[in-house]
């Protein structure tokens, strides 16, 4: 059979490889001393809040499950539109939200919508591979640009201004990042912005993260900058909800007919329940146990990072949002007698019952220097995952 050239340009997801021999050794040991546990999965412990669950249920025994517009409730979209205005102070009409079947729907809207073949799109490395294949899949070609500690692993507006050439069209960020957890402070943010947009291109941001910003410097949305920048959110992360699969995009106003065809052509419309559910994520009693859980994952980073820094594992820029811990091992690793991140995952998952990310799939700069933790996960957890570091690291 043969297959297309856009389908054999994706890469393979290599997380899923380690996920999956994770998964194997949880079979063996479960029920021992040292049961598996999973830091390798970017994924809120916490489940949707009593309200969105009783929500869904209405939805589900009143019959509102029928398709939606492809923009998604018009009610939703408002309480978004009074979400951004009420945390943050900025004014997004809901005539320019479009609710999608997850963030990575909205991104492929973003990409259909705007890149042509061949077009370039600059973004930092290390990055979350999916997003770079969004690109891919619109025919267009992800430029990764090496970043450092000292950029914050982000993009700089000097970095973008050297790397544009004939075939760039524009950038894709995160901020918050995955696997980094670190955000583009607002005015380096904004002279980025002003390098695109004299370039006349396109500037889309994954804000996916940005509520569970940490930080006052940084937890502030793009939007505030320019109405045509693009960004991407979701109900997965912040508003836990991750198999709910809902999302939205804001957009200037004349790109919304435009991703409204995508749209009706390529999904019809999110989920009905999931949008009825998260109506109930603005309300006032959802948004204090939101707020609650933020600081629960704060507790976690402020726990975690400085557990890890003192056992060689190295973070060399403090997360200011998200829930991940992007760790130097090569000293752990050779303490362990192996060499790069790859191997060091699958020693401490044989080891010490611990599954983490290897940093393979974010990109090409010194992937084998860095793994990803993932804090998403209980105190107690967290805590006998230190336990077990130490007890084989020494």
């Amino acid at each position: 059979m043969k297959f297309s050239t856009r389908a054999e340009r994706i890469e393979p997801f290599y997380v899923m490889e380690v996920a999956k021999a994770a998964q194997a050794l949880a079979r063996e040991v479960a029920g021992t001393r040292e049961p598996m546990i999973f830091l390798n999965i970017g994924e809120p412990d916490f489940t949707a809040p009593p309200l969105v669950q009783e929500a869904a249920a209405r939805a589900v025994h009143s019959g509102a499950t029928q398709y939606t517009n492809a923009l998604g409730l018009d009610a939703l979209r408002e309480r978004i539109s009074g979400w951004y205005q009420s945390r943050f102070g900025v004014n997004v009409p809901a005539r320019r939200i479009v609710v999608t079947a997850g963030a990575s729907a909205a991104l492929q809207l973003a990409c259909l919508a705007l890149i042509e073949s061949g077009d370039e799109i600059l973004m930092p490395d290390p990055s979350y591979p999916c997003n770079r294949h969004f690109v891919s899949a619109a025919e267009g070609k992800a430029v990764l640009l090496p970043t450092t500690a000292a950029e914050r692993y982000q993009l700089s507006a000097d970095k973008v201004r050297a790397a544009w050439g004939e075939q760039t069209r524009g950038v894709l960020l995160a901020s918050p990042s995955n696997p980094t957890g670190t955000s583009i402070a607002p005015d380096e943010l904004r002279r980025i912005h002003d390098v695109v947009r004299a370039h006349d291109g396109i500037t889309m941001i994954d804000e996916i993260y940005l509520g569970l910003s940490y930080e006052e410097e940084f937890g502030h949305t793009a939007l505030a900058i320019d109405d045509n920048i693009i960004s991407i959110n979701s109900f997965s992360k912040y508003f836990n909800m991750t198999g709910w699969r809902l999302g939205w995009m804001v957009v200037p106003e004349a790109m919304v007919p435009v991703v409204e065809r995508l749209a009706q052509n390529l999904f019809i419309c999110a989920s009905t329940v999931s949008q009825h559910a998260a109506l109930a994520c603005f309300e006032t009693e959802s948004i204090a146990e939101y707020e609650r859980r933020r600081a629960e994952f704060k507790a976690r980073r402020d726990f975690f990072i400085p557990a890890l820094q003192s056992m060689g594992l190295s973070v060399p820029v403090m997360p200011d949002g998200a829930f991940y811990a992007w760790a130097d091992c090569t000293q752990a690793a050779e303490r362990l007698g192996v060499s790069g991140s790859w191997d060091f995952a699958f020693e401490l998952m044989r080891r010490a019952h611990i599954a983490v990310t290897p940093g393979r799939d974010f990109g090409t700069a010194e992937p084998e220097r860095f793994v990803r933790f993932s804090t998403a996960n209980s105190m107690a957890q967290l805590q006998e995952s230190v336990a077990r570091l130490r007890s084989v690291l020494g």
